[in-house]
């Protein structure tokens, strides 16, 4: 038997970027999707964490609301497309202003890449003009894995019911080019846009592409 990959198994173990189709591939390993404990279709795993105010946020405080979660990393080249564009803050006050809960996550772990304190975090937010309802801290990354976050920027979206609707890419451009922002399908607005009619989300799960989170 020879040695060799095909080229499916080269992509697959290296976590080489793929467009098949519609689907978003990864940047990096790709992930091991059956260990995440949030599943898209079915109730969204509760959790508490600390946020920047030191106050603990709760999931089951926002019952009857629309929650977006958005893994985040500032030093992430694929993050800061979004954020140097002003892409993800332009969603976040569009989104927000109709009575949506952003909830932004940083699992970094400590002398990890995108680590912050909770103040150098709440400078992050207003330097960068951002509008999250609150951010979170989850540094020994419970909430991550709980979600299978993967990536940053890695999504998700929970229904009014608790449901978790949407998992995966901020849009269908996985790279690191500010231009593609213009043009790009952004899979978190359409699903939102979705969610509020009251109508199913068509592109429910993607693969999300970025940074890999530096748990620890």
């Amino acid at each position: 038997m020879r040695d060799t990959l095909s080229r499916r198994q080269f992509l697959t173990r290296t976590g080489t970027v793929v467009l098949v189709g519609s689907a978003v591939s990864t940047v990096g390993p790709l992930p091991s999707w059956g260990a995440a404990a949030a599943k898209v279709g079915e109730a969204a795993p509760a959790f508490t964490a600390t946020s920047t105010t030191g106050a603990p946020v709760s999931l089951g405080s926002y019952k009857g609301k629309i929650v977006v979660l958005e893994w985040t990393n500032h030093e992430c080249p694929y993050v800061r497309k979004h954020y140097e564009t002003g892409n993800m803050q332009t969603l976040q006050k569009d989104v927000t202003g109709q009575g949506v809960v952003w909830l932004t996550l940083i699992s970094s772990a400590k002398g990890e890449q995108g680590y912050v304190s909770a103040t150098q975090a709440d400078e992050l937010t207003a330097t960068r003009k951002a509008s999250p309802t609150a951010v979170l801290l989850d540094e020994k990354g419970v909430v991550g894995h709980l979600y299978g976050a993967t990536n940053t920027p890695h999504m998700y979206i929970i229904d009014k019911a608790g449901t978790l609707v949407y998992a995966g890419a901020i849009d269908d451009r996985p790279t690191t080019r500010k231009a593609d922002v213009q043009g790009a399908n952004n899979y978190v607005r359409v699903a939102l846009e979705a969610v509020a009619a009251g109508q199913p989300v068509k592109t429910s799960v993607t693969r999300a592409y970025g940074c890999t989170v530096k748990y620890s």
